[in-house]
């Protein structure tokens, strides 16, 4: 990545009312509009080393989705839809680049609302990168998975959040070992603001968000026929975990191309300057950007 005045890191915040919430933002840099969309309970801080990094080539927009910190809903409670948050996504895109088609990532839960963007409204992405959205219809054998996503949330409304995400961490399953040469170093701390956020919408995600975004089917034919502009990622340190899988059947089944980013599930937070280059490789690769002049 070559080197850019570090303003174009600075963010700039805005709010964008949608039926039934309020969405927080930020924007950084100039140029063509890459959309970051966090997943799980994560806010617009889920990208805090990589949108500044990528701002050096692109308009980078993030986000809270809605009912996560920062992005309050009118109703709290209620179940989410895949297709209500790809609407605002959609918005955000009407709000940010009118007139261009632009380019989309999203991770894990993010990851889906990518995947739905671009089946819905291909005409406004011109390229989705979505990293590990754990798709669970869309394996050969969805049983399991499906069960698993529906205990997490039971567990979660019943015993807690913690209970909720231990249980999690085991139905994710255990990452193969790395291979020799592949160490990635030590990730980076989690900063405190999504820390905090997390914290705060843990309870929204697991209980509202989960098993709906999981148990979401897309539209495969569609999907196929946009799948020219569909990048799936999968983590190095997540071989062998469900995420990885899921995201590995998506690709295959509906024939987009997989391309393999650093660290695991959350590699954008843990590497997030090895993520950021891979992710500009990636759009450069499948679809060539142009350079901002600043």
């Amino acid at each position: 990545m070559t080197d850019r005045s570090a303003e174009a890191a600075e963010p700039r915040s805005g709010s964008l009312p949608v039926p039934g919430a309020t969405l927080g933002y930020e924007v950084r840099g100039a140029g063509p509009l890459l959309l970051l969309i966090p997943g799980g309970a994560g806010n617009a801080d889920v990208f805090h080393g990589v949108a500044p990094a990528l701002a050096a080539h692109f308009t980078v927009a993030s986000y809270a989705p809605r009912g996560i910190s920062g992005s309050p809903l009118d109703a709290p409670g209620e179940e989410q839809r895949v297709a209500v948050h790809a609407a605002d996504a959609g918005r955000l895109l009407d709000l940010l680049s009118p007139d261009e088609p632009c380019y989309v990532f999203g991770t894990s839960s993010g990851g889906i609302t990518a995947v739905e963007l671009l089946t819905l409204h291909p005409d406004r992405v011109r390229l989705a990168v979505a990293h590990e959205p754990p798709l669970a219809r869309v394996s050969a054998d969805p049983g399991p998975a499906l069960e698993a996503f529906a205990q997490i949330s039971e567990v979660a409304a019943r015993e807690g959040i913690g209970a909720g995400y231990a249980r999690m961490g085991a139905a994710m399953g255990e990452a193969k070992p790395l291979d020799p040469g592949e160490d990635e170093g030590a990730p980076e701390p989690i900063p405190e603001g999504l820390r905090a956020a997390v914290e705060a919408s843990s309870g929204h995600f697991l209980q509202h968000v989960l098993k709906p975004f999981t148990h979401h089917g897309p539209d495969l034919a569609r999907l196929r026929a946009a799948s020219d502009r569909l990048v799936v990622g999968v983590g190095r340190a997540s071989r062998g975990q469900l995420p990885h899988t899921l995201a590995t059947e998506l690709a295959a089944t509906v024939g987009a191309r997989c391309r393999e980013f650093p660290g695991g599930h959350l590699g954008g937070v843990e590497h997030p300057a090895a993520f950021a280059r891979a992710l500009h490789a990636t759009l450069r690769e499948t679809d060539p950007v142009p350079e901002t002049d600043r």
